[in-house]
């Protein structure tokens, strides 16, 4: 169980190293995927969807409105 652990925290600090190098429009739309993916799950186990249909809906629209954003407030 130790190991369990201690590779979760490795995995979790990679993970949030990783992101640290990614541009303003990449983080957009990595935040917007991941709001998305959260908010398409939510819907689709309250109308009683396919979940995994909800998530990738929801992370696709996310990522669009992500970048869309960073496209509106670049101008």
């Amino acid at each position: 169980m130790r190991i369990l652990e201690w590779a979760t925290i490795v995995v979790l600090i990679c993970s949030i190293c990783g992101c640290a190098s990614l541009s303003p429009t990449e983080q957009r739309a990595l935040s917007g995927g991941a709001i998305g993916s959260a908010a398409g799950l939510g819907a689709a186990a309250i109308i009683g969807a396919p979940l995994l249909v909800g998530v990738a809906a929801g992370a696709a629209a996310g990522a669009v409105g992500g970048v869309v954003v960073d496209e509106m407030q670049r101008r």
